[in-house]
C-alpha cells in the first residue's frame, strides 16, 4: 500500500481515501475505505500523518477511528461531503463516526459532514417515551486529548452533531453547525467527562442546545459563538445518572443568541442524584428575541414535585442585554434543599421583544435563590 501514501508540503504522509477504494459516487458505502485507510494512517511510522477525504459526495456507514496512534499529530482533512447512510438499523452504536483514543489529534477542512437526519426524526419519540432509542449522533470524540477541531461543518445531524467525553485540552474552533429549529435533539456540541475544553468563533444553529456543559466538566470555556435558532447554551442537564461528577469553572463569554428558546441556562434534575455546580459565568452576552435569556431551572425533566439536591452556587450573569420575548426575562428557579447562593447579577438590560402589544414589562421571578445585584437592572431585580 505504500503507493497510496503521498507526501504534502509539510512533510506529512497523505493517506487520501480514493487511493484506498473509495468511490465518492454518493451511492456506494464507502465505510471500509475509509477504516482501511484510517488503520494506515494510524499505523504511520515515519511522522505525522494526514487522513485525506478530498473534493466529491462519499457516502459512509458507521465508522470507527480508533488509536492509539504512532502517528503524531495525526489529521483528518475533509475537503468533500461525507454523508451518511440513512438506514437507522445499519446503526449498531449511538454513534455514526466515533474517534477515540487518540493523544494529538487535528480535524480540519472545508468540506461537510452531512447526517441526513430528515430521514430519521420522524422516529425520534423522547418527548413522550422516556425509554426512547436515541437516534445516532454524527460525531464522538472519546478520550481525544491535546487536540484541535478547526473548520468544521455538520449539517443535519441525526442525534447530537458533535459529542465531547472523556476528554482532555480540546479545542474547538470556526465551527459552522446547523440543522432545522424543529430538529429533535440536535445539541450543536455536548460535552461530559471532560477537563479543559475550549468552543470559540463558531456559528450554531439546531433543534437543541447549541452548546451543552454537561456532568463532570471542568474548565470550560465558550467565547464568540453565534447560536440561534435552537435552547441556547446551557450547563447541564445534571443528576439524572449516578455515576455523575460535579461541574466547575465554567466560562461563557461575549456570545450572541437569537430566536432562541433559552438563552444562558443552569439545569438540574430533581433526582436521586446529588452534586454541585460552581464557579459559572456568563458575561457579555447578547439576546436577540430570546424567549427565556437568564433562567436557572432546577426543576427540570421532573414530573412530581421533587426537590433537586444539586447546589448551585459562584454564578455570574454579568453585561447581559438585548430582548426578551416572554415578560419573564429572568428566571432563577433553584433548589428548595439546596438554594443558589452566590448568585451575582451585574448590568442586566433585557427589554421586551415580543408580540404582545398589551404588557411590554419585563420582570424576575426568584425561587430559593441568594443573589447579588450591581449596575443596571433590567428588569428589576428579586427582592
Amino acid at each position: 500500500m505504500q503507493a497510496a501514501v503521498d507526501q504534502n508540503g509539510n512533510g506529512d504522509a497523505v493517506f487520501n481515501v480514493k487511493k484506498y477504494g473509495a468511490k465518492a459516487n454518493g451511492k456506494t458505502d464507502d465505510a471500509q475505505a475509509f477504516m482501511t485507510t484510517w488503520i494506515a494512517a494510524c499505523r504511520n511510522t515515519s511522522g505525522p500523518a494526514k487522513f485525506l477525504i478530498p473534493k466529491g459526495t462519499f457516502l459512509v456507514g458507521p465508522v470507527v477511528f480508533a488509536g492509539p496512534c504512532q502517528s503524531r499529530p495525526i489529521t483528518i482533512e475533509i475537503q468533500g461531503t461525507v454523508k451518511a447512510i440513512t438506514d437507522i438499523t445499519q446503526y449498531s452504536s449511538t454513534e455514526w463516526i466515533s474517534i477515540e483514543d487518540i493523544i494529538g489529534f487535528i480535524l480540519t477542512g472545508s468540506g461537510v459532514f452531512d447526517g441526513q437526519g430528515a430521514s430519521a426524526w420522524p422516529y425520534n419519540d423522547c418527548k413522550n417515551n422516556d425509554n426512547c432509542q436515541a437516534l445516532p449522533n454524527s460525531i464522538k470524540f472519546s478520550k481525544v486529548n491535546h487536540s484541535i477541531v478547526d473548520g468544521l461543518t455538520s449539517i443535519n445531524s441525526k442525534g447530537f452533531h458533535t459529542t465531547v467525553f472523556r476528554c482532555y485540552n480540546f479545542t474547538a474552533t470556526n465551527m459552522n453547525i446547523m440543522a432545522p429549529g424543529n430538529s429533535p435533539n440536535t445539541d450543536g456540541m455536548h460535552l461530559s467527562t471532560s477537563t479543559l475544553i475550549s468552543i470559540s468563533n463558531s456559528i450554531i444553529g439546531t433543534g437543541d442546545d447549541c452548546v451543552s456543559i454537561g456532568h463532570s466538566c471542568e474548565k470550560v470555556t465558550v467565547t464568540n459563538v453565534t447560536c440561534g435558532p435552537g435552547h441556547g447554551i446551557s450547563v447541564g442537564s445534571l443528576g439524572k445518572y449516578k455515576t455523575e461528577r460535579s461541574v466547575s469553572d465554567i466560562l461563557v463569554q461575549n456570545c450572541t443568541l437569537f430566536n432562541t428558546t433559552n438563552g444562558v441556562r443552569i439545569k438540574t434534575w430533581a433526582g436521586t442524584v446529588s452534586g454541585s455546580a460552581v464557579g459559572i459565568t456568563f458575561d457579555n452576552i447578547v439576546m436577540d428575541k430570546v424567549k427565556n435569556p437568564i433562567i436557572i431551572d432546577q426543576t427540570y425533566g421532573t414530573k412530581k414535585n421533587k426537590a433537586s439536591k444539586w447546589k448551585i452556587s459562584d454564578v455570574h450573569f454579568k453585561n447581559i442585554r438585548g430582548t426578551s420575548t416572554t415578560n419573564v426575562a429572568v428566571m432563577l428557579e433553584c433548589s428548595e434543599l439546596f438554594p443558589c447562593e452566590g448568585v451575582e447579577l451585574r448590568d442586566i438590560n433585557l427589554s421586551y421583544g415580543g408580540a404582545s402589544l398589551k404588557n411590554t414589562t419585563t420582570v424576575s421571578s426568584c425561587l430559593n435563590a441568594k443573589i447579588k445585584t450591581f449596575g443596571v437592572q433590567n428588569p428589576p431585580a428579586c427582592v
